[in-house]
């Protein structure tokens, strides 16, 4: 298949908004795909923070599965949640409280208290607007499920602190292709400039080797290649054309929107050893 490249264009001046705005901000919040958080880390955002406490949210935890848990744990200061349910919003508050809780206990030892601030950061699509909304009781910022919704800079003022909400920023370039396809999968890069046939191709090669049932259980497919997994989607799901011929591009749109809305289960894409090549490097 084609190398998955990109093209930042209004990321570079993102980058530069926050690199000016960091020096405000007592903390950063990273937001990652708890399916995918390897793929989702973005070290140029990490290089932002500096020296400053960071506190990373795994998101979507309701698409993940429990092979997400270990992923946790490798991880510094990581919590797991999902957004979109209200009951998540104790927890990321906590985490957050906890992030600065050494500073407020000496400002408060000197006879002041402040407001903390901190900078939501993350590749597009992993739920940072989703997650501000959910903090402040109301939409306060815009949301989408495709990359590129939030553009420009949003401070939210909530009870007790204020986040800023920034564009999701995607890195210049990404070495390893197959954390590359994970970000296909999951929506973090615009489908306008993937080719979607090798990406639903390759997404059913990947689950026919790390969740074989649920294939077996959604489509019908019990192996063969790739092209013949698709076949197998094309003919449970009635996708024939006129003369007999699959309408594989139906096939294509179905095994994407399947995997994303969580209609093949909860899955979890990348490993142990993902997450220690990238956190390590980063």
């Amino acid at each position: 298949m084609k190398r998955i490249q990109w093209f930042p264009g209004h990321m570079t001046k993102a980058m530069r908004m926050m690199e000016k705005e960091v020096s405000l901000a007592d903390g950063i919040i990273y937001v990652l795909d708890a399916r995918c958080p390897a793929a989702t880390f973005n070290p140029k955002l990490l290089e932002i923070a500096g020296a400053k406490p960071v506190l990373y949210i795994l998101n979507k935890a309701d698409l993940a599965d429990g092979r997400a848990d270990n992923l946790l744990k490798l991880i510094p200061n990581a919590i797991k949640v999902n957004a979109a349910i209200a009951s998540s919003r104790k927890d990321i508050i906590g985490a957050i409280n906890n992030l600065v809780a050494e500073k407020r206990e000496r400002n408060l030892a000197k006879g002041y208290s402040k407001i903390f601030r901190f900078l939501v950061v993350g590749v597009p699509n992993t739920g940072k607007s989703t997650i501000i909304n959910l903090l402040a009781g109301s939409k306060r910022t815009v949301t989408g499920n495709k990359a590129g919704v939030t553009r420009g800079k949003q401070w939210i003022r909530l009870d007790g602190f204020e986040l800023l909400d920034t564009p999701g920023t995607m890195p210049p370039s990404c070495d390893n292709q197959a954390l590359a396809l994970h970000l296909a999968y999951v929506g973090s890069i615009n489908d306008d400039i993937l080719d979607l046939d090798d990406i639903a191709l390759e997404l059913l090669g990947e689950l026919f080797e790390k969740y074989p049932k649920r294939l077996e259980e959604r489509y019908g497919i019990c192996g063969g290649t790739k092209l013949e997994m698709l076949e197998s989607v094309c003919a449970k799901r009635g996708f024939i054309m006129r003369g007999g011929e699959y309408d594989f591009e139906r096939g294509i749109r179905a095994v994407i929107d399947d995997f994303r809305k969580g209609r093949l289960g909860a899955i979890t894409l990348d490993t142990p050893d993902d997450i220690k090549e990238v956190f390590n490097r980063g």
